[in-house]
C-alpha cells in the first residue's frame, strides 16, 4: 500500500492539546511519521492509514479539526 502525506488544521491551544494528538498518532496503525506543530496548529502525518480513519482518530482527542487535506 502506498504512503500518503496528510495535513490537518487542528485547534490546539496548549501542550496538553498537542500531547493528546501525539499520543493518538503514536498508537495508530499505518502511521510511519508525524509532526504536531502547536505554534501553527498544524498536524502533518505520513503513512498508509486511510484519510477517514486518521481524521476519526484525531477527532477522538476532542480537538476541533478545522480542515484536512491529502498532500501526496
Amino acid at each position: 500500500m502506498a504512503e500518503h502525506k496528510y495535513k490537518f488544521d487542528v485547534k490546539m491551544t496548549c501542550s496538553g492539546c498537542s500531547g493528546a494528538v501525539n499520543r493518538v498518532l503514536s498508537k495508530a496503525d499505518g502511521v510511519s511519521s508525524y509532526d504536531v506543530k502547536l505554534e501553527t496548529q498544524e498536524v502533518f502525518v505520513t503513512g498508509t492509514i486511510p484519510y477517514d480513519e486518521l481524521l476519526e482518530k484525531i477527532k477522538k482527542t476532542g480537538k476541533e479539526v478545522r480542515s484536512g487535506e491529502v498532500l501526496v
